[in-house]
């Protein structure tokens, strides 16, 4: 055979065989090209290698031009002076949202009368009036004369019909407990066992510090009496500071949280719905003979609020707690500044959609990027695809 292929090889024509020398000539390109491309795919895949190019990366970003250092040491003086300006901006700052906090405890009185009659209306201690029930619609959700005639005439016999079955229901049932589950960053918290208990909460107050003490404030859940626990409110206390780390003063950015202390729970015994009871079989090493042990043990609940992590007095703390405390805090504010003053618009979900509607720019733009992504991926066998960031860290001090 290899006679016969090197003699076919002889009879082919000269012009020939320059063609088959470039075609293998090209092929062979194409063989390293393929070769290198599927290795740098493998290094890419590689999450040692990964983390090694993100590292270098992240020591690019930000990195100082050096533009600053090549400063005659005259002009270094002056960015120095500018330093110090800039430190007595954030004192000034600070003092700024001190008294924002106090118009926000001003208004608090104000506006705590009508948080009152809502709850009020809530639990049945106060029917509203025909004159302050009547909502009026907006232009475009106006309907017709006789479409509104309709629509009255329809709830007049719906009523009528309630009546004759004497159906009575009090206040607004499951108000909170309906907030709570249209709510993703606390519906995330309930479990199943929390919700009989969460009908029972009549009101979410915000209490803040007194005039001359440190600024914090508190979270008050008043429940009417249950068969759960005797308390009638869990409180939740949030400490803030608002001033300038003296060690890096530059990070001021407003008031932060510093630190939070719940309240004891004073269960009704078996109804403790954050322990959880579990059998284990033991065996003895020596006998062989095997024994059941009862142990209690954390249970998920939207109740664990009530007894976060302690923030050491050295501020450290481990990697879980403080990941807890970051997810309490941003909580917390967002109970304060957000549930409570719109409590109703979230019951609706009328709020959730208004929320919604902030991320629709940011949310065009992430499907834009998949979309582009997708198509690298089609259009490109060694596509590599972006790994997801990671998530930014909370600081605690």
């Amino acid at each position: 055979m290899a006679d016969m292929d090197n003699k076919e090889q002889a009879e082919m024509d000269p012009a020939d065989m320059e063609d088959v020398e470039e075609v293998e000539e090209e092929e062979t390109g194409e063989d390293v090209n393929s070769k290198a491309r599927q290795l740098t795919v493998q290094m890419m895949q590689n999450p040692q290698i990964l983390a090694a190019l993100q590292e270098r990366l992240d020591g690019l970003n930000g990195s100082p031009s050096g533009y600053i250092e090549s400063l005659p040491k005259v002009v270094k003086r002056r960015i120095n002076a500018l330093k110090n300006l800039q430190v007595k901006c954030a004192h000034i700052e600070a003092k700024f949202y001190e008294e924002v906090h106090e118009l926000e405890r001003k208004y608090a009185a104000l506006y705590q009368p009508l948080f009152d009659k809502r709850s009020e209306i809530v639990k049945a201690a106060y029917e509203p009036t025909d004159e302050e029930c009547e909502w009026k619609a907006d232009e475009e959700e106006e309907l017709t004369v006789s479409k509104q005639e309709e629509m009255k005439e329809k709830a007049k016999l719906e009523e009528e019909k309630k009546d004759e079955e004497k159906e009575d229901p009090k206040g607004i049932p499951e108000f909170w407990l309906t907030v709570f589950k249209n709510v993703d960053l606390l519906s995330d918290m309930l479990q199943e066992h929390d919700e009989p208990i969460l009908k029972h909460l009549q009101d979410i107050k915000v209490k803040f510090s007194d005039p001359g003490q440190p600024m914090s404030f508190t979270l008050e859940f008043h429940f009417e009496s249950n068969d759960f626990f005797s308390n009638t409110v869990l409180t939740k206390t949030y400490k803030m500071r608002s001033e300038p780390d003296e060690s890096d003063p530059f990070s001021f950015d407003g008031p932060e949280i510093m630190s939070c202390t719940g309240c004891t729970i004073e269960w009704t015994k078996g109804k403790n719905v954050t322990l959880k009871t579990i059998k284990k079989k033991q065996k003895h090493k020596g006998r062989g003979t095997v024994r059941t042990v009862t142990k209690t043990v954390p249970n998920d609940s939207f109740f664990n609020f009530f007894t976060p992590p302690e923030v050491p007095e050295n501020g450290e703390l481990d990697e879980d707690s403080e990941a807890i405390l970051a997810a309490d805090f941003e909580i917390g504010h967002f109970i304060r500044e957000r549930i409570v003053p719109r409590a109703v618009l979230y019951f609706t979900g009328e709020a959730i959609e208004d929320d919604d509607d902030d991320y629709d720019e940011e949310g065009e733009e992430a499907d834009d990027e998949e979309g582009e992504e997708e198509a690298d991926e089609e259009n490109d066998p060694d596509y590599v695809p972006k790994k997801d960031a990671p998530p930014a860290e909370c600081k605690q001090q």
